[in-house]
Formats: structure tokens, sequence, C-alpha cells
């Protein structure tokens, strides 16, 4: 509970030392009622706006439109397939290996609400990643598709194809009687889902959450819906983001929570995200900062009505003040909202709300109801007040119950009292928004100075000639590490390396210059949008060897 001292603007408590959330607080069900997160979900749709014939799951592609009362039918006949034919029970794990399609978040319930646990991954991966994630969470069964299931290794149940006629029998048999009371059914303290870490610079890990993480977090986009108030009309949301990350896997549970009619775009391309906006009147996109570069720099926008889309929400990296006034330039009525959260703490820590806070440009918002933070100094582990930057600490019901298999990693990442230190590097300021500087063991270390790889990308994607950029540390017997720039050109451009240098010069301060560019086709990424920086380190060490780059 935060104490009188809390200062009410900035929501820190100078004697506990603690950030404390300036939203509304949230209340969850008590930790040994004998709910699930699918059995909450629903219990609080009836608080929705809109009744179920307004809301449907739709694929982009194919036009496909699965109502809300179609969806809780495939569900439940779904759910009792898995659980009285193939004999799934509480605590197996299914692996699920799928693109974004309209049946991914029917499984999700139908696992969930059985007390399976759901670990999704990558459709890309290859079959030595897959191997990987089977090593990791030991799966009983699997499902995939056509496209995907060659690369799964044989289960003990076997592989499930989600877009073959079997699975659509399994969703829409009608002869059972549906009673999914039978056996011991999933508590709250049960791991619900192992999702895998970005591994942008390490062996990938399985984050193990709960029940009770995921309540909490479904709990806080209600909140969040409710206090924006009652819209004029259903709101239609797209996901670009994948179904197996977290910010996409949280999405397609709140949705049917908040009843909202979601457009599932099975491979992502700026112009068919442009082109299901107009054909779908889509109102709010969920999107990584990629695509909003994309969306600034493209003239693709122009070929399309967009004028059903009211607000974009962000997350997955830091978004640069430039690109923020270069997109409200282009889309003047449309809200952006970023947002910023962690697979280990279930998804959302902070975001922007409403009009009036999508103004902080550069905030990633302020902390939700569930939350209490720490900035702390990663050399003197002192705890700092706001308008100073260090770790961001977090505390609250949505840390994560720790990593498959690796206790060490989870204590190493765990802190006493249940504070998760995150690894980023962040500031509060008085009127208790976050900002997000970079990732601390993403610092380049220049002489001394501490560098932010974000900062200096944010600024190479102001530049008109570059389509996208990134930073990556260089090793130099004198000053440590070197700033070294990855730039992508825009087609048609005619950009050389002093340019590029001289451009960055104009706009920091002298430790933070650009030392060396290397010219590349593309910044490899992860689904979220975050930068792979080890592969763009072999990407640029090749390069190297190849070819000549800038001098100092």
């Amino acid at each position: 509970m935060a104490s009188t001292k809390t200062n009410p603007e900035s929501g820190f408590n100078p004697t506990t030392k603690t950030f404390h959330s300036l939203r509304p607080p949230i209340h969850l069900p008590q930790d040994d009622a004998p709910i699930s997160v699918v059995d909450y979900a629903l219990s609080i749709r009836s608080a929705s706006y809109w009744p179920d014939s307004t809301a449907a799951l739709i694929d982009s592609a194919t036009g496909q439109r699965i109502p809300y009362s179609d969806l809780l039918k495939r569900h439940k006949s779904l759910s009792y397939y898995l659980q009285h034919v193939l004999k799934l029970s509480r605590h197996d794990v299914a692996l699920v290996i799928c693109p974004n399609c309209v049946q991914v978040p029917i499984l999700y319930l139908s696992l969930l609400s059985i007390g399976v646990v759901v670990s999704p991954g990558n459709p890309l991966s290859t079959g030595s990643e897959i191997a990987r994630l089977v090593e990791l969470s030991g799966p009983t069964i699997a499902f995939a598709t056509s496209s995907t299931a060659h690369k799964l290794p044989k289960l003990r149940l076997g592989t499930i194809l989600v877009d073959s006629p079997e699975f659509e029998s399994m969703m829409i048999r009608t002869t059972f009687d549906l009673d999914l009371d039978h056996g011991p059914q999933p508590s709250q303290s049960d791991v619900a889902a192992i999702l895998y870490s970005s591994g942008t610079t390490g062996r990938i890990k399985g984050v193990m959450l709960t029940h009770r993480n995921l309540i909490g977090v479904v709990a806080l986009c209600r909140s969040s819906a409710v206090a924006a108030g009652e819209r004029a009309s259903p709101p239609v949301l797209l996901y670009t983001v994948p179904l197996f990350h977290v910010f996409g896997f949280i999405y397609s549970l709140k949705s049917v929570a908040l009843m909202e009619t979601v457009v599932m775009m099975p491979r992502f391309g700026l112009d068919g995200m442009l082109k299901a906006v107009e054909e779908f009147g889509v109102t709010d996109v969920a999107m990584a900062p990629p695509v909003v570069v994309a969306m600034v720099k493209s003239g693709s926008s122009e070929r399309y009505d967009l004028s059903s889309l009211k607000s974009l929400v962000v997350g997955a990296a830091p978004l640069g003040k430039d690109v923020i006034a270069a997109f409200k330039a282009k889309f003047p009525t449309v809200e952006l909202a970023q947002g910023y959260g962690l697979t280990e703490l279930t998804g959302p820590v902070s975001r922007v709300l409403g009009p009036e806070e999508s103004k902080k440009w550069g905030s990633v918002g302020r902390l939700y109801g569930l939350l209490e933070a720490k900035i702390v100094d990663p050399e003197t582990q002192e705890v700092l007040p706001p308008g100073k930057q260090g770790e961001l600490w977090v505390k609250g019901p949505t840390t994560f119950k720790g990593y498959v298999g690796d206790p060490e990693g989870t204590i190493e990442n765990m802190i006493i009292n249940g504070w998760l230190r995150t690894g980023d590097l962040c500031y509060f300021d008085d009127q208790g928004f976050l900002y997000v500087v970079d990732r601390l063991k993403e610092l380049i270390k220049y002489n001394g100075y501490q560098v932010a790889p974000a900062e200096l990308e944010q600024l190479l994607q102001s530049h008109p000639g570059v389509a996208d950029a990134a930073v990556i540390p260089y090793p130099d017997e004198e000053a440590g590490q070197l700033p070294f720039a990855c730039v992508v050109r825009r087609p048609g451009c005619i950009l050389d390396e002093r340019s590029v240098m001289e451009f960055v010069a104009k706009h920091v301060a002298p430790y933070k210059k650009i030392r060396r560019v290397a010219f590349v086709n593309s910044i490899p990424k992860s689904p979220a949008g975050k930068i792979l920086r080890k592969d763009l380190r072999k990407i640029v060490l090749a390069l190297l060897l190849t070819t000549s780059s800038s001098k100092l």
C-alpha cells in the first residue's frame, strides 16, 4: 500500500524510494480462489459495452469471420475434445508453432481452460531451434500448420494441424455433453504458459507465467479500457504482432475479455496492413516501432483510406521523438500510444493512455495499477529519485514464476522480496512518466562514457535518406569501444559514410559521435521488432572482411 508520503504528482515515496502507480487501483480475485485466466476473462465480458454479435475474429487474407458466440462454442467443443478424447490433462505442455490465424486464440483458450501449459514458438524457427524449445518445455503434443509441421520432432501425442479439416471438426462437434468439470481444474498458481525470451543477447530461455500472472494482466487491460471511457462504436483491432510473443499472446486474451473485433494478419506486410485497415474499418493497431518508421517513410499510406484509424499501440523498443513528430505530421488524427513491458512481467508495465498523455513524446507512459518500481544505480545500488537514470526494478503480481530448468538464471534476475531487475536503463520524470533509455548490456563504453545505441538509432532514422539503422559497439584499443552504425539506405538515395557521421555529429555530444559506418541490406530483428545485435555483429564482421569501411 502506498504511503501517505507518496508524491501525488510523481508517485515517488522518498521514504521507501519507490515509485507507485498513479492509475486507479486494480482488484484481483483472492489468490486461492479456484479460477483460471479463461474463467476470469469470460467472467468480465459482461462488463463489455458491446454485445457478442458485434465482435468477431477475422482473417485478413481470406475474410473468414468467426463471431464471438461461435468462438465460445468452438472453444467449449475443442476443450472437451482435448480433455476427453486426446486425454490431455492439467500440467501437460502443448507446443504451438503456428503463424497468426483465427484458430490460434481459440486453441489458447481451450488449452488454458483445462490446465494445459501453452508453449508457443516462432513458426519461422528452424528444426534445431524448435528442438531447443522441446528440450526446454518437454511438450507431450504439438499444434502446427501444414507449412510448419515438418520441423517438429515426434511427440508422445503427435502433432495436430490447425489448418486441417480434422481440427475444424474438433471445434464444431455438437454431440458431446460439454461438461468440462471432469478431473482437476487449473489453479491460479499453476503455470499457464511458457513463452520464450527473444534471445537477442544469449541462449533462449523459457519464461514460466502462471494463471495468476495472466489474470493480473487481463485486469490491467480491462482497467485501461474503463479509464478510456465508452467509445462511440465497437473497436476493431489489427494484430501485426505475432501471437507467440507476449505482446500478441496477452492481446489474444484481453480481446476476448473486452469483446474486441480482431483482424488477424497471417503474414505481415505494410501494404497488407494498410489494406486491412481500409477493408475492415480498423480503429486500433498493435505494432512494433519499425512499422511506425515504415508508415512515416513509405508513400503507401497515401493509397488507402485510413480514416477509421484512431490509435496505434507501440511496444518492444523506444520510439524516437523525431519519428513521433514525423508521424504526427503525417497522421495528425491518430493517437500514438507507446508502452513498455517484458516477458518476465507477463507483458505490460506502463503505457500512455489518452490524447493528453500521448503528448509526452518519448515516454512509455505511467505504471499500471498493480505495480511498483525503483530506479537503481547499477554500479552503487543506490535507489534514485525522479529525473535520475538507473536500472528499472519492478514488483507486482505479474512477475513470472521463473525460467524453465534454469534456477540460476532466475536467481540472477530476481531480487529479494520479489523485485525483478529489468536490465533496462530508465528514469521517471516528476509526473510519473517512464522513459526507456536503452538496455544496460547494450550501452557502448567509449572512453569511460556510456553511449546509448537507441538514442543514435532514433537520430539516424530521422534522416530522410535512411530507411533503417542500428548501432553496435566496435572494439578499439584506445577508446574501449566505438559507436558503429549499420545503415539501410532508402531506395535511390545516395548516402556515404562521411555524410552519415557528419549528420550525427551535428546533433550529439562529441563522445556520442558515430565513428564507423557500414551499409547493409537490412537490420536483423526479432518478430517483436527488437534488433538482433548478435546477428548484426556477424553480418558486420563478414562485411568488414570483404570490404573497407570508413576511416576514423
